[in-house]
């Protein structure tokens, strides 16, 4: 299925890299066909000195009219050519939101959010923002915060690691052995805040597959977190009851 997604993928790219080099070549060619006709008229003498004015003239007003739309063509092909950050088919994290590139032309990148949502980037816009590309990506890793019992003895936490430990090592298809644990804090002298820290044996480009492993995990936490009866209570909360006033009982 991999290979599968991946060859597809590929296709995709290459298929959009052709339309994205068609479109390069059309507007090279159009550039090329007007110096042509300038290098000619020079050279057969057509082009007098009132031609030159005039052409020049009609230059100027070109570039005022449209310098902007010429600037916003030369940054997107720096972008899709030469910076060139994905290709069809990678999941990509752009002003937070996660989406997957679903079709790139010169000007325009089109983008698929999780929900089938399209969404249309220019990429004169895209070269001004940071982009995090998960299929580029080494193996990525992921955490899992959670609280204990302020209570809960150092001998449990150690059994805790060691389980954790134990599971990771047993399922190197899924996680790395190397992982590590934090206390973040105390709060109230009641729970203590821990994290772990685990890696994946993948990038987070197969976002279902990254998700179906976490939620393994974290059932796992539950598991050994009920093996070892960890557990966090809420600290005693104080209820002050109010007698209703006689007058109320009576109107009742």
């Amino acid at each position: 299925v991999k290979v599968y997604k991946s060859r597809k993928s590929l296709a995709h790219a290459l298929n959009d890299t052709k339309t994205a080099v068609k479109q390069l070549n059309k507007l090279v060619t159009v550039v090329l066909f007007i110096i042509i006709v300038i290098i000619w008229f020079l050279i057969t003498g057509i082009a007098t000195t009132k031609v030159l004015v005039f052409f020049s003239s009609q230059l100027v007003l070109a570039v005022f009219v449209f310098g902007n739309t010429c600037k916003t063509i030369f940054e997107a092909i720096i972008f899709v050519f030469v910076m060139h950050p994905f290709d069809v088919g990678d999941r990509c994290v752009i002003d937070g939101t996660q989406m997957v590139v679903e079709e790139m032309n010169i000007l325009t990148t089109v983008f698929l959010k999780s929900d089938n949502e399209k969404v249309f980037y220019p990429n004169s816009v895209l070269s001004t923002k940071p982009i995090s590309n998960f299929y580029r990506s080494p193996d990525m890793g992921d955490n899992l915060e959670f609280c204990i019992d302020f209570k809960t003895p150092v001998e449990k936490i150690g059994s805790l690691k060691e389980k954790i430990k134990k599971y990771l090592e047993k399922n190197p298809q899924n996680w790395h052995p190397n992982h590590s644990f934090v206390v973040k804090e105390i709060e109230n002298i009641n729970k203590i805040k821990m994290a772990v820290f685990i890696n994946h044996t993948m990038n987070f480009q197969d976002y279902k597959e990254k998700s179906r492993r976490r939620s393994e995990f974290v059932l796992e936490m539950k598991r050994i977190f009920e093996e070892l009866s960890i557990v966090y209570d809420l600290l005693p909360q104080q209820v002050h009851l109010i007698e209703p006033k006689t007058s109320e009982i009576t109107s009742k």
